[in-house]
This record gives C-alpha cells, sequence and structure tokens, in this order.
C-alpha cells in the first residue's frame, strides 16, 4: 500500500471542522487566536484532568454553512454550533433584571439560553449584569467541555503507557511492582476511562498506582479496582464537589442499599444488577423528585451511599440523570460536615 493511501486510514481522535465563515479564527494572519487557544485547552485540561489530550485537528469543511462548526471524536461528529462572527453571546447568569435586545440563541457547550448582540451594547450588556463571550471562546469552551466528556475514550493503551513511564522516572518501585506483574496496561487502562467518566481527574497517577498494586492481588475487577482508587483520591474527589464545610447531600434507604446489592450477579464479564423494571423506575422516579430539591435550592445534586452500592447506584441512575454525582461515604473527607437533605428509598 502507498503511503499515501495508509495516511488515509487515520483517524484523528480529536478533530474541529469549521465552514468558510470561521477561517479568519484559525487564521494567524488575519489575527486569529484559535490555535493558540488549543494549545491551551491541552494544558488546561492536563491539570485539570491529569491525561495527555491528543492532538487536536483543525481543519475546513466547505460543505458546512459558512458559521457552522463541528467537533468529532475518533471521526464521528459528537457536537456542532453556529456563530455570529460579528456578534458576541451575552448570558444571564440568573442575576440580571432588564433583558437586553438581541437575537436569542442557545450556547452550544451547556445549552444555556444566550442572546446575540453587537459591540456596540457589549458595555451595557455587562452593566446589567450578563456574561459576554466572543466567538473564539464560544469554540474553545465547546471543545474544551466534549473532551471532557469523552475523555474516557480518548485514553488509551498507548497514552496510558506514557503516563506509567513517565511515574517510572520518579517512583519506580511502584511501576515495577505493577507492571506487567499484577496488571497489564489494558487494565489500568479501563480504571483510569472509569474514573475520567465520571470526572474524576488522574493527575495524582503515584496514589493511584500504588492503590492499585495495593489491590490487584486480592481482585481484577477493574471496577472494584476502580472504588479503591476513588476512595485514595478521597480528598481530591470531596473538595471538587464540597466548596464549603457544610453540603447538604440525598442518601440512600439502608432498604434500598440492601435490595440493591441482593440483586447484583457477578459474571465473568463483570457484575451487573438483576432489579425487576418495575422497581428500577420506582427508585429512578424517587431518585427524580429528591433531586429536584436539591436543584431547586440551587445546590448541586450529590448521592451519598455505601461503597458496595456506589458503583451500581451510579449505573442506574445514568439512565435518566446523565452525569449524576455518586459518592460513597468512603471517599469523604473527614474534614467535611455532610447533612442530608433528602433520602432515595423504595
Amino acid at each position: 500500500m502507498s503511503a499515501a493511501v495508509v495516511n488515509l486510514l487515520q483517524i484523528d481522535p480529536i478533530e474541529l471542522e469549521f465552514g468558510y465563515g470561521i477561517i479568519p479564527l484559525a487564521d494567524v494572519n488575519q489575527g486569529g487566536d484559535l490555535l493558540d487557544r488549543v494549545v491551551m485547552i491541552r494544558r488546561q485540561l492536563a491539570l485539570e484532568l491529569g491525561m495527555i489530550v491528543p492532538i487536536i485537528r483543525l481543519r475546513d469543511n466547505i460543505q458546512l454553512s459558512p458559521n457552522e462548526y463541528i467537533i468529532k471524536i475518533k471521526g464521528v461528529e459528537v457536537a456542532n454550533g453556529n456563530l455570529m462572527l460579528d456578534h458576541l453571546m451575552a448570558m444571564n447568569p440568573g442575576l440580571v433584571e432588564e433583558e437586553i435586545d438581541g437575537i436569542k440563541t442557545n450556547e452550544p457547550a451547556f445549552g444555556m439560553p444566550a442572546i446575540w448582540i453587537t459591540e456596540s451594547q457589549r458595555d451595557r450588556a455587562e452593566m446589567l449584569g450578563y456574561t459576554v463571550v466572543d466567538p473564539p471562546s464560544i469554540i474553545a469552551t465547546h471543545l474544551t467541555e466534549i473532551i471532557k466528556k469523552y475523555a474516557h475514550e480518548l485514553i488509551g493503551r498507548q497514552e496510558v503507557q506514557v503516563l506509567i513511564d513517565n511515574v517510572r522516572q520518579n517512583y519506580p518501585a511502584v511501576t515495577d511492582e505493577l507492571v506487567p506483574k499484577l496488571m497489564s496496561v489494558g487494565e489500568i487502562q479501563k480504571v483510569l476511562a472509569n474514573l475520567l467518566k465520571e470526572g474524576v481527574s488522574i493527575r495524582d497517577m503515584v496514589t493511584i498506582l500504588e492503590t492499585l498494586a495495593d489491590n490487584a492481588q486480592i481482585t481484577h475487577d477493574t471496577d472494584l479496582l476502580t472504588e479503591y482508587a476513588r476512595q485514595a483520591l478521597g480528598r481530591a474527589i470531596s473538595r471538587k464537589y464540597f466548596i464549603e464545610s457544610k453540603s447538604g447531600v440525598i442518601t440512600l434507604d439502608p432498604k434500598l442499599e440492601q435490595v440493591i446489592m441482593d440483586s447484583v450477579q457477578k459474571t465473568e464479564s463483570g457484575s451487573y444488577l438483576t432489579l425487576e423494571p418495575s422497581v428500577t423506575n420506582n427508585i429512578l422516579g424517587n431518585l427524580t423528585q429528591q433531586v429536584q430539591k436539591l436543584v431547586q435550592l440551587g445546590q448541586q445534586p450529590v448521592i451519598l451511599s455505601s461503597p458496595i452500592v456506589r458503583l451500581y447506584f451510579k449505573k442506574m441512575a445514568e439512565q435518566i440523570i446523565p452525569g449524576l454525582v455518586v459518592l460513597s461515604y468512603n471517599e469523604l473527607d473527614p474534614g467535611l460536615e455532610i447533612s442530608p437533605i433528602g433520602v432515595v428509598s423504595i
């Protein structure tokens, strides 16, 4: 096969394609700083998530409408947006009393209502309390959120090997004990992907690898090993969700936890729940009510459960509330004061 044909077979992990109207944002000669922003995104996510974000490919696509852009993960479109290049986007953070005139739209990364305004309206919008952003920032924010959302798919064995080699330079005892005697790179990758999928940073690789070395002798279940790693990273996880020392949470009724534990089926390929659909619907209906209570109070809903139940409950809750935070008691920083605001029961 010729080199040209082989090159066609390669799929970029992350691509940003845009219509010809957006080219000036990516063209340095026209004052565009999109490339610089992409470099910053990779640095920011390395600090925040602890992973090496693959190269982000930028390319124009004449098939798109002029002001449209799409984001692809492994060659498949996962998100898109439309810009008004000579406008700014104004978003109401919830404090704005008086609405400003403009073209109504939705902010693409979070789907919040927003308004396109002209540059001449900027000062007035900021005085009224709007958050005002320019088109390059809109793309950069959207790209950042998409990479976070798909981080668990972007970390492959090759990336994990780089992270392990990085730890090996300063902590050879940890890596030599673990790889390949106790765990393969593929098994470590599954644990790291599980952590990233729930937004847990893997930057503290030493703690993660030490925890795996401690527990891989007992079990090879990567889901269970993920739970041990989460407990070891408890302080960092607590810090992320509980900013004040007193925080409201939703707990699980002990009877409900028992029902979940009784219905776990363990198989060669992992464990799963075997609850009746009617029971699942009952639990999820109750959960939705409790979550809405916290949302109405303006708080981020956090569910607390016992360590054994956490993973199964998270998988069940994911069906109706993707991104719901489910923590176990063992992940909490001892200095936190937690006050239960609601209970999910059966």
